[in-house]
């Protein structure tokens, strides 16, 4: 639409203003009978991947990729004018065919970390058909008041859905405009800022999806040259498909922007298949909310240290911290009642024969490498990919040192290289190769597959 045929700006700020208010006051007062909203607001804290497909995938394709997939993140389209999941391209509301909050909500009860998006008016000099108002008057006020309504519509849907309050959700604003167009550029900025101010407003975080070279190198310049001037969103996800899984900047935007809150989207247009499941997605990289952290590690038998850089073999008779750690496995697994004290005595060699007959394992009463394993790794069996922060990451460590010739320095957050010694290990027990650990995975450490 040319400027000779805008409608003047006091009645279409008025106009959007209204709209702002009204949708402000439906997102404030709206009662959804749904499923209680996830308890973390999502993406939270996480450094892992994720896959974004234009359409919500089935439960059923999502139950797949849940157990086989490196994936723990999951790209999913709210709404918008733009958005291209859209059956009937002529109804606005006929739009992702499987997402309900009975979908949201099974997602997130099993693990699956979301990063809600919403398509709306694109730059003023795209080809888009809905387009951000370019008119300059106020300071771009028609673009501010449009990202305002965008926000609104988007945490009406949202809460909706059962999405967190506090979630991040996702501006997407297509790349391939013009920088140089100054009202185009300077409209985008303002809509972008409307929309964090919206988002705030209503209790959400704000996140802004585009080319690393168009949309957030012009977020990152204004930031830089002209601090203050626009609101910026607090997470940034650029699409740069140099093929590298990391949340690295190109030259175009400051290496210290937005650390910590970045995704990274490396691939684009990917047919992957996981669990027999084939579905075309673009793949991901994140480090958001300061990236994964695990707990603190929970204190073993009064102080007893179980990180150790070799595991022996022991017999009646050793002596030392070794023997110690042996003894509060044996303890904590209900095998051994005696005290930590370091001495492999008879009473510690019944509680191994024990632990051995009770998991197949040959009863010799000595801690060999496959007693060592089943030892380490006893407990709960979470499922764990990339970006798992856990105690249990801390078993699956260990025992994966004891069960292969790894040298994984026990952190609590599984990384690609304990992603890479699962696969390992997976392959040399005859378990699909995945670099996830389920429960088949977890069964076989803890019977001491070696």
């Amino acid at each position: 639409m040319t400027a000779s045929h805008r409608p003047r700006t006091g009645a279409l700020r008025a106009l959007l203003t209204g709209l702002v208010t009204g949708l402000a006051a439906t997102v404030a007062t709206v009662s959804v009978a749904a499923p209680a909203p996830a308890a973390e607001p999502a993406p939270g804290a996480f450094t892992g991947y994720a896959f974004d497909a234009r359409c919500a995938p089935t439960q059923s394709e999502m139950d797949a990729w849940l157990t086989s997939s490196p994936f723990w993140g999951v790209g999913v389209y709210l709404g918008g004018s733009t958005m291209s999941c859209r059956p009937d391209p002529a109804d606005p509301a006929s739009g992702q065919p499987h997402l309900d909050a009975t979908w949201v909500s099974r997602q997130t009860a099993a693990g699956w970390r979301l990063l809600p998006l919403w398509v709306g008016p694109q730059a003023s000099c795209s080809s888009y058909a809905d387009r951000i108002d370019p008119t300059s008057t106020d300071a771009y006020a028609a673009a501010d008041a449009q990202g305002r309504v965008e926000a609104a519509a988007a945490v009406q849907r949202a809460r909706a859905l059962g999405i967190a309050r506090g979630s991040t959700l996702w501006y997407d604003l297509e790349g391939g405009f013009d920088l140089e167009d100054t009202d185009c550029r300077r409209s985008a900025l303002r809509f972008l800022s409307g929309w964090t101010s919206g988002l705030h407003a209503l209790g959400h975080r704000s996140g802004v999806y585009s080319n690393i070279a168009d949309g957030i190198h012009a977020l990152d310049n204004a930031d830089n040259l002209s601090a203050g001037s626009y609101e910026m969103p607090d997470q940034v996800w650029f699409a740069w498909a140099n093929g590298r899984a990391d949340t690295v900047f190109s030259d175009k935007v400051r290496a210290g922007s937005w650390t910590g809150e970045r995704v990274h989207q490396y691939a684009l247009d990917q047919s992957a298949t996981y669990g027999g499941v084939t579905l075309a997605i673009d793949r991901n990289f994140l480090q958001v909310g300061g990236g994964s952290v695990a707990p603190r590690a929970p204190r073993a038998c009064g102080g007893v240290r179980l990180d150790r850089a070799d595991y022996p073999s022991l017999a009646k008779g050793r002596r030392g911290a070794v023997v110690e750690a042996a003894q509060c496995l044996l303890k904590q697994r209900g095998s051994y009642r005696g005290r930590v004290d370091g001495r492999f005595d008879r009473d510690v060699a019944a509680a191994v024969r024990g632990h051995q007959r009770a998991r197949d394992l040959s009863a010799t009463g000595r801690v060999d490498r496959r007693t060592w394993t089943s030892l380490l790794a006893a407990g709960s069996g979470p499922l764990l990919k990339v970006g798992s922060a856990e105690d249990a990451v801390r078993r699956l460590q260990r025992a994966l040192n004891v069960a292969t010739t790894a040298d994984l320095r026990v952190t609590g957050v599984l990384d690609d290289a304990t992603s890479r010694w699962v696969a390992t290990y997976q392959r040399r027990v005859g378990r699909p190769v995945t670099g996830v650990v389920a429960a088949d995975t977890w069964t076989a450490l803890r019977a001491g597959r070696v």
